[in-house]
């Protein structure tokens, strides 16, 4: 059984800085992807970060390209996501998922496991 279970939550002030974790078990995590999604009041779940198996590659979102940072570590079978320079608009459920492959993937549907979310509140 698979289970991410997401952490680091919280409230913080624009301009501030926030670094998720995600704790993954119950499959090999170095053999997949990972990414980061974000779900705001009223919106779709939307496309954050992703990286590769071994952590070689990224891609981001525009919206937060510059301003956070996604990274992972196989020894603890965690990835992180940094997130710096924040804004009122990053405020969202943020969730964890793993990917369908090793690869970087940013549609919902390429990934088959999610944590169960995290919040995040940027205050103006």
């Amino acid at each position: 059984q698979v289970q991410l279970v997401e952490s680091g939550g919280g409230l913080v002030q624009a301009g501030g800085s926030l670094r998720l974790s995600c704790a993954a078990s119950g499959r090999t995590f170095s053999n997949y992807g990972m990414g980061w999604f974000r779900q705001a009041p009223g919106k779709e779940r939307e496309f954050v970060a992703a990286v590769s198996w071994n952590g070689e590659i990224t891609y981001y979102a525009d919206s937060v390209k510059g301003r956070f940072t996604i990274s992972r570590d196989n020894a603890k079978n965690t990835v992180y996501l940094q997130m710096s320079s924040m804004k009122p608009e990053d405020t969202a459920v943020y969730y964890c998922a793993s990917a369908i492959t090793p690869g970087v993937r940013a549609l919902v549907r390429d990934y088959d496991y999610w944590g169960q979310g995290t919040q995040v509140t940027v205050s103006s």
